[in-house]
């Protein structure tokens, strides 16, 4: 004997009534809208693609230089600021680690 389903079961609009699987959100894997191309590195910060367009424009050897410089100010920064509140030298590793990681996860080394 077969039971009635609700509606909410059935695709909308499909004469075949194809049975829709319930699924957790919790546990549904995100997905991308569209394909995106990975170049280099795997990441897809929100500035990888600005990083990706300045690489093509610079030419990879002149951007490297450029990246390098930065990113070696941006050391200084950070060794400026544990001077300044008296962090040791373990904590302002922990601090470039940090600035590191955030910087892939933006895209900046992408």
């Amino acid at each position: 004997m077969a039971t009635a389903l609700p509606s909410s079961t059935f695709l909308a609009g499909d004469d075949r009534a194809l049975f829709l699987k319930p699924v957790n959100p919790s546990t549904r894997l995100a997905k991308p809208s569209r394909p995106c191309t990975i170049m280099g590195s795997s990441n897809q910060g929100v500035f990888a693609p600005l990083v990706v367009l300045a690489r093509n424009v610079l030419g990879r050897k002149r951007f490297n230089q450029l990246r390098g410089k930065a990113i070696a100010l941006h050391s200084q920064v950070i060794t400026e600021f544990c001077k300044t509140i008296g962090a040791d030298n373990k904590q302002r590793q922990g601090l470039i680690r940090l600035a590191k990681k955030n910087g892939e996860r933006l895209g900046f080394l992408a």
